[in-house]
């Protein structure tokens, strides 16, 4: 070891021993580590005393990102604070003999890496727990999402680790590249679900709650969004799980959209020779009462009754009336023909049915 070496890191740790007041003849081996543990302590309690403060300011806010911004730097910022005290002992340590100097710089590197690392990892994972209960997708995905996250960011930090201690990485990169299309080509499938699962969160042309018809005739309420298919229960209790693939490719029908309250259209016929106002009077009356009594129906919404035509037995024509969503409006068609029909038979007005005369020559 070189005399101007040792005289320079002793000048450099002797400033420092006076600036904390160490006594300056004390052995470096001694002072050094003195240094790392004092630094270590003064700046463990400024982070302490100023993450009180922010956290303070952060309880006042309505969102919670920033809790758990706070919450997942805590430890990574220890862990920097650590790293910085090995480079400043990296700064006053005696050069030369072992070269402990470099050791030391790449200690630091890694330690500094892993906070990084640890950092961006548990606030990411944080956001997803927090917007879990938000987004319809991660109530049922939110632990495969934070997976996916540790193993993504745990890799790229694995990754740098290695780069920043000379290792070269590139024949890792390749090795993970062709490993990478080979998956995607044996997942292909589910590939293709998982991505027209991203676009069904993303564009939300049906979310959970969501009564829908699909193309095939099939209808019922969206009882699940996953990453690979879609849940609908039927009418009849039973589910129907659909590739994401399918759903996105296929014409749906959603009834909850632009809004839950729907038509309920219903056709009607009056008997030829009836009095055609006392008919529409009456069969409005009726449709009123519906609207104002049935659960389901929509109080404040007018029925309209429009004729259409002369059918074969009668002059057809048409109420609709309005309901409050899709299952309702089998409750609201029901009890208007129900007591459509009473009323008809109170008033003498006749509903024609088909009939048929049969002449023998």
């Amino acid at each position: 070891m070189g005399s101007e070496t040792v005289n320079s890191a002793t000048a450099v740790v002797m400033q420092w021993g006076q600036a904390l007041g160490i006594p300056v003849n004390i052995s470096l081996w001694i002072m050094v580590p003195a240094i790392f543990v004092v630094w270590v302590l003064v700046f463990s309690v400024t982070k302490k005393i100023a993450f009180a403060i922010a956290r303070k300011f952060a309880d006042k806010t309505e969102t919670q990102v920033d809790d758990t911004f706070f919450d997942a730097l805590d430890f990574p910022l220890q862990l920097m604070i650590y790293a910085t005290g090995i480079l400043v002992v990296q700064n006053v340590v005696p050069k030369g003999g072992a070269d402990i100097s470099k050791y030391l710089f790449a200690g630091f590197k890694v330690v500094g890496i892993v906070a990084i690392v640890l950092f961006i990892d548990k606030f990411l994972r944080g956001l997803v727990a927090l917007y879990a209960t938000k987004v319809e997708i991660l109530k049922t995905s939110g632990g495969i999402v934070q997976g996916f996250i540790r193993i993504v960011i745990v890799g790229l930090g694995f990754l740098v680790i290695l780069d920043s201690m000379g290792v070269s990485i590139t024949p890792i990169i390749a090795s993970l590249g062709i490993g990478s299309l080979a998956v995607a080509l044996a997942l292909q499938p589910t590939l293709e679900n998982f991505f027209s699962g991203i676009q069904l969160v993303t564009d939300k042309p049906i979310q959970v709650g969501h009564f829908i018809r699909l193309e095939s005739g099939e209808e019922g309420m969206v009882q699940r969004i996953g990453w690979r298919s879609t849940w609908i229960c039927l009418p009849n209790n039973n589910t129907v799980v659909i590739p994401n693939k399918l759903l996105v490719n296929s014409r749906v029908t959603n009834f909850f959209y632009p809004d839950t309250e729907l038509a309920v259209p219903v056709t009607v016929s009056a008997q030829y020779g009836a009095d055609l106002e006392k008919v529409e009077k009456v069969t409005l009356e009726v449709a009123w009462d519906i609207q104002k009594a049935v659960a389901g129906a929509v109080p404040q919404a007018e029925p309209v009754l429009r004729y259409q035509g002369f059918g074969e037995s009668g002059v057809n024509f048409s109420v609709v009336l309005r309901a409050k969503d899709f299952p309702s409006a089998a409750m609201v068609k029901h009890e208007f023909i129900k007591r459509l029909q009473q009323r008809y038979v109170k008033e003498g007005i006749a509903i024609p049915y088909p009939t048929r005369t049969i002449k023998q020559n």
